[in-house]
């Protein structure tokens, strides 16, 4: 039986205020009933599908891609490793050089995490203009058996610009890409388990999701 010691949240808050990629529907959460006068508390919440911390599906960069609800749940569920570039500065590239110290623990279906603490500049103009992860990485995590990367930045690709290998390659070879994590620097730990399960959502490009590490007694 699977022992966890410690939980932690890698999730932002959904609220008016989560943060979005430019130009993605803003989210809104109001209150639709209260005791006082329905007898019982309600909200509506409107989120785009990329809001907040999220996972993007395949048909989000291919219309042939699976949507969120055709992936299957193994896919949000693993092992985990923390790659730690916490020195780069903005709209720098994650290269090769960086990932190499982590080789010999990236094995098949491994999930891998990108830890820049990116997500500490959130309600700057910095925000927006995060390191990201280099083409020749993305391929190099896909031939080790990869199906998923989370990173704690808006974006795995560069942001503002036209092109986009990482999600590219992974819509291409139906894997999956996690963004606008967060906490990634509180995982202190080595026996990494991440869950982050995605709403089945029929037929849409990806889904919000609660991403939590939890370390695993041996």
């Amino acid at each position: 039986m699977m022992k966890v010691k410690k939980f932690v949240d890698l999730s932002w808050e959904v609220s008016d205020n989560s943060p979005i990629y430019p130009g993605d529907p803003e989210p809104k959460v109001t209150t639709t009933h209260t005791i006082e006068k329905d007898y019982y508390n309600l909200s509506g919440v409107y989120v785009g599908t990329q809001t907040g911390t999220h996972v993007d599906a395949p048909y989000h960069f291919r219309n042939d891609g699976d949507t969120i609800d055709k992936m299957e749940l193994d896919f949000f569920f693993g092992e985990a490793v923390v790659i730690r570039v916490t020195d780069k500065k903005e709209n720098e590239k994650i290269t090769m050089e960086d990932v190499m110290p982590y080789d010999e623990k990236i094995k098949e279906n491994t999930i891998v995490l990108f830890n820049t603490n990116w997500y500490k500049t959130r309600g700057t103009e910095a925000f927006y203009n995060h390191p990201f992860v280099a083409g020749e990485v993305a391929e190099y995590l896909v031939d080790k058996g990869v199906r998923f990367i989370g990173i704690d930045t808006m974006n795995a690709d560069q942001s503002g610009g036209t092109e986009f290998p990482v999600h590219d390659l992974f819509s291409e070879k139906r894997l999956m890409i996690g963004e606008n994590w967060a906490y990634l620097d509180q995982i202190d730990f080595d026996n990494v388990v991440v869950a982050a399960f995605p709403m089945k959502i029929a037929g849409t490009d990806g889904s919000p999701v609660r991403a939590v590490a939890m370390e695993i007694e041996e």
